[in-house]
């Protein structure tokens, strides 16, 4: 951990791998990383008051509320104020980046361009553990057992919202929200945009970036650790 407190941002559209490049960033740079969907499930299943009231706007199918997600993340938030963190997943709305702004400063935003088609045919052969958020992806992570989670043994579903025919209206949505938190962090001079298909491409910027701000845990065994393709696990 570095002795000044570092805190980043990253930004996606689904399926562009924020899990899996926030996983190797917390990793190499020994940053908490705090995923809204990790946190949101875990609230559900404790059946917090914002847990349930988040479940309620899921299982219409509608989006969580800027004022239920803010006050779940700005809450936990509060808990690690001696802690450097990476958060993936929010803000994903113009009124949730305001609302981190309030709070504290940013360090560095990174925003992940991938191109409009690697992302639909990665999100319409996505498949989910539901319970834990496990995504496994038909071509380049199945599952040992087809249908089965590796690790319950449960079965996996196809969410309704990654399916061919709803992808592109989703990114097309997600277009629209992010535009201005994109603008929001460019204007503040904290984001830097990166372009690419996968993991093993653009990881390495991603790695000299954060390098020229915050030491890495190993130097030698991050810059060197071996790179699964993007399309492993992502979100």
């Amino acid at each position: 951990m570095a002795d000044k407190l570092f805190r980043a941002v990253i930004l996606g559209p689904p399926g562009s791998g924020k899990g899996t490049i926030s996983q190797r960033i917390a990793q190499c740079f020994g940053l908490q990383h705090l995923s809204s969907g990790d946190f949101l499930r875990e609230n559900i299943t404790a059946n917090t008051e914002a847990g349930a009231l988040a479940k309620r706007y899921i299982e219409k199918g509608l989006l969580v509320p800027d004022h239920v997600i803010t006050h779940l993340m700005l809450t936990r938030l509060e808990k690690i104020t001696r802690h450097s963190w990476l958060l993936d997943g929010f803000p994903r709305t113009l009124v949730q980046a305001e609302a981190l702004n309030s709070t504290c400063n940013v360090d560095v935003v990174i925003s992940l361009n991938i191109p409009f088609e690697t992302l639909k045919e990665r999100l319409s052969t996505r498949w989910v553990h539901p319970s834990s958020g496990r995504m496994y992806n038909m071509e380049f992570n199945p599952p040992h057992i087809h249908g089965i989670d590796d690790v319950s043994g449960e079965p996996l579903v196809q969410h309704e919202d990654d399916k061919p025919d709803v992808v592109a209206a989703r990114l097309r949505e997600y277009k629209g929200i992010a535009k201005p938190v994109i603008d929001l962090y460019k204007k503040e001079g904290v984001l830097h945009s990166v372009s690419g298909t996968e993991t093993n491409k653009i990881w390495p910027y991603i790695y000299s970036l954060l390098c020229t701000k915050i030491p890495p845990v190993d130097p030698e065994e991050s810059q060197h650790s071996s790179v699964q393709p993007m399309g492993s696990r992502y979100r």
